[in-house]
């Protein structure tokens, strides 16, 4: 069964970058089929799809976030990471790594169906 861990700052300051790791065990991210995404939730208010990359390291960003969103890979790690940049307090949230199925270009958090165990970061002075 795979399981993911997300790792990282839980304090980040307005304008700079905010960098996650997800770590993955019982399956490696190569294997066909399947995309591993970011999610993230606010505090008050629903999931949020950040973006995805592909088993073959495709990358697809939801349009709202995506020129601050970039998300890469470590094979040799089996781990993906997430960079948003010139975050603001409203980037504050609960972030989650998943996995999901491949075939699309825009995904909703309900295409996720194994997740971390999510991590809260806070954009604060």
């Amino acid at each position: 069964q795979v399981q993911l861990q997300e790792s990282g700052p839980g304090l980040v300051k307005p304008s700079q970058t905010l960098s996650l790791t997800c770590t993955v065990s019982g399956g490696s991210i190569t294997t066909s089929l399947y995309v591993w995404g970011w999610i993230r939730q606010p505090p008050g208010k629903g999931q949020e799809w950040m973006g995805v990359i592909r088993y073959d390291g495709v990358t697809y960003y939801s349009p709202s976030l995506k020129s601050r969103t970039s998300i890469s890979r470590d094979t040799s790690k089996n781990q993906f990471s997430l960079q948003l940049s010139a975050v603001t307090p409203e980037d504050t949230a609960v972030y989650y790594c998943a996995r999901g199925r491949s075939g699309k270009y825009y995904y909703t958090a309900a295409d996720f169906g194994s997740w971390g165990q999510g991590t809260q970061v806070t954009v604060s002075p």
